[in-house]
């Protein structure tokens, strides 16, 4: 990561409506009211009436509304909470994946080791809003999602958001929007049905992410680790489409990412199409960012590709195949098994101890199993491993401590070096694995120089 970005500095990235910092910084106008991503494309406001925030709940804060031409609330996140691993760096991605939702702030603090009011101080801190700011400014980009790409009645859009109370979120949709939720579907031309009424084609997504994707070469290797009943990819070259399974915290889901790449200017970020099928709505945010993960779409490629591009061995890599990422897990626990495991004892444990979906769809008919299940496996390597899970003495979520997992990690029987840093860079989501000698140069993206060198192996097969 570069050095923090002085405000002057922050201003010519606006002037210039430089895309690489949408989400890294948010911007707002005094006279108007209304907070922007960098590149938003309109008329570039006078220095004087600018302020700048590092997070869209801070700015939310400090009264500013959402811009309705750039969206901010739609932006990637920040490259940084993939990178640090202190509190806040784990507070961040734990708050991403709905915590602060299911179990509220003294939950975060809890998982965090913390008290509430150190949580909140340090997030205020750096991030410019609390946990309670930040979930709320979550919820209200899922409550937008949902109006504009579903059918679903707004009470059901509202509890499926997270929202205590219909009141609370018409509130809160006002002041980010300065528009109704009625106002919000209309612009869409979606319209309510009634209760319970649920959506059957999905809820269409577009995952956004900066800078360029080597879109190929995260479905290739999805292609080749998929395990049959769980996971699946279709298509040919160029038109393929990720599918698998999913159990979240109220249900379950199938969800579909596409590979063809949308077309759009190449001044600004692109996305990757998504269709998610979920048994609970409350289930959305979650949904989402476990995709965002796997997909690696809060990377910052280009920090990435700077520092490796000035390898001399990674440096024709880079050139070659620039917006490379580091796919993470969709579901950590479960990656870690087939770490393990291996491909095929992983399809194999699927058909054993996997549970059927109520309601299959085509190839995907079951969900991976849960640690619990495996505890009295068989295999006491992978028995031991599952009862870590399962008791969590071995915690891999979005907010665990990397540190203490890899040392717990290196405790339990049959782990090899190799798995261990497998399991740290896809289900930990480091992106800085490598060894301690001769790669410092390539610090913090060396799981990112990893997979170049992979990639160049696999071509020269």
């Amino acid at each position: 990561m570069g050095p923090v970005m002085d405000q002057d500095a922050q201003y010519e990235a606006v002037s210039s409506r430089d895309a690489r910092f949408d989400g890294e910084f948010f911007f707002a106008v005094a006279t108007t009211g209304i907070y922007c991503r960098p590149s938003c494309p309109a008329v570039t406001p006078r220095r004087k009436n600018v302020r700048f925030f590092p997070s869209a709940a801070a700015a939310q804060g400090n009264g500013f509304r959402a811009c309705r031409r750039c969206r901010p609330d739609a932006v990637p996140g920040s490259a940084a909470w993939n990178v640090r691993a202190d509190v806040v760096g784990r507070a961040m991605r734990m708050i991403g994946d709905g915590v602060v939702d299911r179990e509220g702030v003294p939950g975060l603090a809890i998982r965090l080791g913390y008290s509430t009011r150190q949580v909140q101080r340090q997030l205020t801190a750096e991030v410019g809003a609390g946990p309670v700011a930040l979930a709320r400014a979550q919820r209200a980009h899922t409550a937008r999602v949902l109006l504009q790409t579903t059918e679903l009645p707004v009470t059901e859009i509202a509890f499926a958001a997270g929202f205590a109370s219909v009141r609370q979120f018409n509130d809160t949709i006002r002041q980010i929007y300065a528009r109704t939720p009625s106002a919000l579907r209309d612009e869409a031309g979606t319209r309510a049905t009634r209760p319970g009424a649920h959506t059957t084609a999905g809820i269409p997504l577009r995952l956004a992410h900066r800078g360029a994707y080597a879109v190929k070469e995260t479905f290739d290797l999805l292609a080749a680790e998929a395990v049959e009943h769980v996971e699946q990819v279709t298509g040919g070259p160029g038109a393929r489409t990720y599918r698998r399974t999913l159990r979240l915290p109220h249900g379950t889901a199938v969800v579909a990412v596409d590979e063809a790449a949308p077309a759009h200017p190449p001044a600004r970020q692109g996305w990757l199409d998504a269709r998610i099928h979920l048994t609970d709505p409350r289930d959305l945010t979650t949904a989402v960012q476990r995709l965002r993960r796997l997909f690696d779409l809060d990377a910052d490629p280009y920090a990435v590709d700077e520092r490796l591009g000035a390898d001399p061995l990674l440096a024709p890599l880079v050139a070659r195949t620039p917006g490379l990422r580091s796919p993470g897990a969709a579901d950590p626990d479960e990656y870690a098994v087939r770490a393990l495991a291996g491909q095929h004892r992983a399809a194999a444990l699927v058909e054993t101890y996997g549970k059927r979906l109520d309601a299959p769809c085509g190839a995907l008919t079951h969900l991976f199993p849960e640690p619990a299940l495996l505890a009295g496996h068989p295999d006491p390597h992978l028995a031991a491993l599952a009862t870590a899970l399962a008791d969590a003495t071995l915690r891999l979520d979005a907010g665990a401590d990397r540190d203490e997992a890899v040392r717990i990690l290196r405790t339990l029987p049959g782990m090899d070096e190799e798995t261990v840093d497998a399991i740290r860079t896809r289900a930990l989501g480091d992106p800085d694995v490598g060894a301690a000698a001769g790669e410092d140069a390539r610090r913090p993206w060396r799981s990112y120089a990893r997979r170049h060198l992979a990639v160049a192996a696999a071509r020269a097969q």
